[in-house]
């Protein structure tokens, strides 16, 4: 399965954003990506008067062109995020479109992103969005995958219900800054590999170090073996690479992490 994560530039227009996103996976499908992903908030800047502004219900200008894309291109499509308005409420949200345009996932991020660094970043998601309540897997051709926003990562226990659920990979759009960034980015995304022996893959808006938000990029792909296939840097980007499910069985059958935990003394239940 051929992946590429789009590495987008987003700003304050959001026709602008979407008619560019619009291009990118034209150009990422024609590259011979099956699945194609965007960063977290692909629409709109990343700040929360931007997420109320720009805020739709499914079936809105975003979702539209997503679905639109994945059919014109024919390929499984990981809209990023968008401010999804439901019920009276706003969810930080990931719609997942197959390749004739369908609908095949809703990810809302269920761990929402309120943090207070001292001497770093200060931001509260929660002033804003309602969290998800569910994990989020889905089928496609080549097997189970699994998806999951930003924060959403840095929780172990949420990798690894997705790999028991039988997912082989795991998607992130996300929105690292730059004090978690460097800090962090890198070694989670080796840490969730290697713990659940699955591909995990973050797809991070570029970098603009004069914008409201300064998203640290680095869009990563990595093995379950740990190591790094593909690495952007900060500048708006594609990259790609060839993952396998045979391949990440074969990790689990060399290193029989999942079948050796002592479910008779801890366990962990999907709710």
């Amino acid at each position: 399965m051929k992946t590429a994560l789009i590495q987008l530039a987003s700003t304050s227009d959001k026709a602008r954003n979407l008619a560019h996103a619009e291009e990118m996976i034209a150009r990422a499908a024609a590259g011979g990506a099956d699945i194609v992903c965007l960063p977290e908030m692909f629409c709109c800047e990343y700040r929360n008067r931007s997420f109320v502004a720009n805020q739709e219900p499914y079936g809105g200008p975003a979702c539209s062109m997503l679905s639109r894309a994945a059919r014109e291109n024919g390929v499984w499509l990981i809209g990023g995020t968008i401010p999804e308005a439901d019920g009276g409420r706003l969810y930080n949200t990931a719609f997942v479109f197959d390749r004739s345009g369908g609908l095949a996932a809703r990810c809302r991020k269920i761990h929402l992103f309120d943090i207070a660094v001292r001497g770093g970043q200060h931001f509260r998601e929660s002033d804003t969005f309602t969290p998800g309540d569910s994990v989020c897997t889905f089928d496609t051709e080549f097997g189970r995958l699994g998806l999951c926003i930003c924060f959403d990562m840095r929780f172990p226990e949420l990798a690894r219900l997705m790999a028991l659920d039988g997912a082989w990979a795991v998607f992130c759009p996300a929105s690292f800054n730059m004090t978690t960034g460097p800090a962090h980015w890198e070694v989670m995304f080796r840490s969730r590999a290697v713990e659940s022996q699955v591909y995990t893959l973050g797809c991070a808006p570029a970098r603009d170090e004069q914008g409201s938000y300064v998203s640290y990029a680095n869009s990563i792909i990595v093995h379950p073996w740990g190591n790094v296939l593909e690495r952007a840097g900060a500048e708006e980007s594609i990259i790609s690479a060839d993952i396998s499910a045979a391949e990440a069985e074969s990790i689990r059958e060399q290193l029989p992490l999942l079948s050796a935990r002592r479910m008779d003394v801890y366990t962990l239940e999907r709710r």
